[in-house]
């Protein structure tokens, strides 16, 4: 008689019961493991929380005053009679894999990621296990990314030419995480950088957990309106279209997000461009991720479900979906 699976779906979320906790459960409990700080997998009400060091400045800015305990990536800590670890995934600043072994049994729990180099981030390590739990956000052929440094010289070069007309170059991105990853990959002396606040503030998370960023003006630093010519502008979706905007003059706008792989995506948008830029793994990422943990046996939690588990039932694999809460927040595209 086979045993039962060490974790499994409540819900309130993914719950192991060896260890007396939940991985990035929606509905409050009273011990949480946290994968990463995005709204939809780290939520307040939880009783006590635990995560990589990594996370903690921005998981303490979005969550405020938290019962929250921070272990160092491969770290272990044993929960009950589970022994649990953190490994980068290569998703945001803090985002980690959890490993949960039992008895000789491991499982993976990817949260989201991305195998693309980041320099904001630790990247994406492979782990093995028996079973593991993955995203499918852009589980589908269709995704596939530039290689970083191609995307951003087109970002350098769009902003360079509107700097050269006396433009500003406002590009919208989610404020954490995206935007980072945009201020550490772009060239800083095209002009001077403006982010919105909920951008700075990020900005600022990321600056205490030791990632280097280039300077950056919040709209009200910046002396003149003069100032604000040429300037790279980045602000959350969200800003599109309200007042915060009159203060650039005239701009040219930009939308950076994996849906940008979509035609007609842009033209929702309603922006002068389109950069696919995305911090999930594309399809190839998606597949050798997989590959790499060695599982036989695979659970989809979100994305193209269907797509991936079947795919990875053709290829052998016992493949089967987790009806998760992930992605439905109103801001999941936005992380995207």
């Amino acid at each position: 008689m086979s045993r039962p699976d060490l974790v499994r779906l409540t819900d309130r979320g993914l719950y192991c019961e060896a260890a007396g906790c939940f991985i990035d459960p929606w509905r409050p409990v009273d011990r949480a493991l946290i994968t990463h700080a995005h709204s939809d997998h780290a939520r307040r009400g939880h009783g006590h929380y635990l995560a990589v060091r990594a996370a903690e400045h921005v998981l303490r800015l979005r969550l405020g005053d938290i019962s929250l305990q921070c272990l160092d990536y491969g770290e272990s800590v044993t929960l009950g009679s589970v022994r649990v670890s953190f490994h980068p995934a290569g998703h945001v600043l803090g985002s980690a894999q959890i490993r949960l072994e039992h008895d000789g049994e491991v499982w993976v729990l990817s949260g989201d990621y991305k195998v693309a180099p980041d320099a904001t981030c630790a990247p994406f390590e492979p782990v093995r296990a028996h079973t593991f739990v993955t995203e499918s956000t852009f589980g589908l052929p269709v995704y596939r990314w530039r290689a970083p440094a191609d995307l951003f010289a087109d970002v350098d070069a769009w902003w360079a030419e509107n700097a050269r007309s006396g433009r500003a170059s406002v590009l919208y991105a989610y404020a954490f995480g995206k935007a980072q990853r945009i201020l550490a990959g772009v060239t800083p002396d095209i002009g001077p950088i403006v982010c919105h606040g909920a951008v700075e503030s990020l900005n600022e998370a990321y600056r205490a957990a030791g990632v280097a960023l280039p300077p950056t003006l919040r709209v009200g630093e910046a002396r003149t309106d003069r100032d604000l010519r040429g300037a790279l502008v980045l602000a959350p979706p969200s800003a599109q279209g309200t007042p915060w905007l009159r203060r650039f003059g005239d701009y040219s706008d930009a939308f950076a997000s994996g849906w940008m792989q979509l035609r007609g995506a842009r033209r929702r948008r309603s922006v002068d461009r389109g950069f696919v830029l995305s911090d999930h793994a594309d399809w190839p990422g998606l597949q050798s991720a997989i590959r790499d943990t060695g599982a036989s046996r695979v659970f989809v939690t979100h994305g193209q479900v269907p797509v991936m588990v079947r795919w990875l039932t053709e290829q052998g694999l016992d493949a089967r979906a987790f009806e998760t809460e992930f992605g439905r927040e109103d801001d999941a595209e936005e992380s995207a």
